[in-house]
């Protein structure tokens, strides 16, 4: 009995003093495991720390590449507006000149027209005095009476030339925008009513234009 016990005994010791044996190895295990992850997570931090002061550098590198990409375009821009504002003001110049030489053509154009009219009625005035000095040793009115027709005739062939013509206004319908009415007197028939019955002034037009307006009288 005792034997068996003492057997029993022994298994007993034997197994506690295994037990802690395992338990020992167990903890060393453990404490390298714990020192394995402090280094790692000592390593990591200084990843880290290293990691953020690359990101702040190429932060910092991105952000002066951008401010002197802008100072560029800035540059850049500024010349462009002082190159157009330039072209502007040379565009602006040259239009002032050529306003001024248009407006001087222009003022030339209308002398030189007024001019070539005016020579042009010369010749006919010449014609008027040398019919005025033969009327003066001519005692025959038929005569005088012929030359002044063809000075006149002359007179009209000229005005034509330049654009004008005669308005052709008794018998027409009284039209504001041809006539003047100077006086209005009883129509002598139905069909006359509204209509010019007698021209005292005539009109003339230049070139589909009214260069004066017919002096009428209207019946009503």
């Amino acid at each position: 009995m005792n034997y068996r016990n003492n057997r029993k005994n022994r298994k007993r010791g034997f197994k506690p003093s295994f037990n802690n044996k395992n338990k020992t190895m167990n903890d060393n295990t453990d404490y390298k495991e714990m020192e394995q992850a402090e280094a790692a997570d000592s390593s990591n931090d200084e990843n880290v720390v290293i990691d953020g002061d690359y990101a702040g550098d190429s932060e910092d590198t991105q952000a002066e590449q951008e401010v002197n990409t802008l100072e560029n375009q800035l540059v850049e821009l500024q010349a462009q507006v002082e190159k157009e504002k330039k072209e502007y003001l040379f565009l602006a110049a040259e239009f002032d000149n050529y306003r001024k030489r248009t407006l001087k053509e222009k003022a030339e154009i209308i002398k030189n027209g007024g001019e070539n009219v005016l020579k042009g009625l010369l010749p006919i005035v010449d014609d008027f005095e040398r019919g005025l000095k033969a009327a003066e040793s001519d005692s025959d009115a038929k005569s005088v009476l012929e030359g002044m027709t063809l000075i006149y005739n002359k007179l009209i062939k000229y005005l034509e030339s330049m654009g004008v013509k005669e308005m052709n206004s008794t018998g027409e319908v009284f039209n504001s925008d041809l006539h003047e009415a100077i006086a209005q007197v009883p129509s002598p028939t139905e069909d006359m009513k509204g209509k010019v019955l007698d021209t005292v002034q005539k009109g003339y037009m230049i070139n589909d234009k009214v260069l004066r307006h017919a002096k009428v009288a209207v019946a009503q």
